[in-house]
């Protein structure tokens, strides 16, 4: 039995694309697998918060030593990491804003990547100081995009923040097996959303086919 985390970063609600291609995605999942589990969690509705100095403090600072203060400030980053721990496979939702990631999802991110949990640090290893925790899960990313043209060799290929940004924090903890997903053309609408929108279902249907 497989345990799938699905995130939402998206604050539309009906009109994002990249909720409907998560949901479609998670829904054919479960249809192929049946007796596998998922946790869901909309961090476009529902964000968590930013790291603040408490936090810091917290994390940076031996669980023996913390105060009742320090662990209520990482509370919330706690019960995140565990969270993402328990998945084998990651259906993430993440639109492109501004050539990189919503700040919701920057918060998200910040409060899992944590020093102990989810990557070590080992300063005497001078070959490989930051070593990677969790290894052997597999990630799917869509992402809506207002244009096309982000991809290797396109246009705007030197303006996309968001794929690199999330290959390097990802497999900075050790997962490196990411798929993405695009819908583009949102701000164009018409003919060239709907194809792409199409290519996208027909992207997860293969996707969701090669696990049966």
């Amino acid at each position: 039995m497989t345990h799938l985390l699905h995130i939402d970063a998206s604050p539309r609600g009906d009109r994002s694309h990249s909720r409907r291609m998560t949901k479609e995605f998670v829904e054919k999942w479960q249809q192929a697998h049946l007796r596998d589990t998922v946790t869901y969690r909309d961090l476009g509705r529902n964000p968590v918060p930013h790291v603040d100095e408490s936090w810091i403090a917290a994390a940076f600072m031996a669980p023996d030593r913390r105060t009742p203060e320090l662990w209520d400030a990482i509370h919330i980053s706690d019960l995140l990491v565990d969270e993402f721990l328990a998945a084998d496979i990651y259906v993430l939702g993440v639109p492109m804003y501004n050539f990189s990631v919503p700040s919701t999802f920057k918060a998200y991110i910040d409060q899992i990547v944590r020093v102990g949990r989810t990557v070590a640090f080992e300063p005497n290893d001078t070959a490989n100081v930051f070593k990677p925790l969790v290894l052997a899960k597999k990630m799917f990313i869509v992402e809506a995009r207002g244009d096309s043209g982000f991809q290797p060799g396109g246009q705007y290929e030197r303006m996309n923040f968001h794929d690199p940004y999330l290959l390097t924090v990802f497999g900075f903890m050790g997962i490196t097996d990411i798929t993405f997903i695009h819908v583009e053309n949102d701000e164009y609408g018409g003919q060239k959303l709907a194809d792409s929108i199409t290519n996208a279902r027909t992207q997860i249907d293969r996707l969701v086919g090669s696990y049966t």
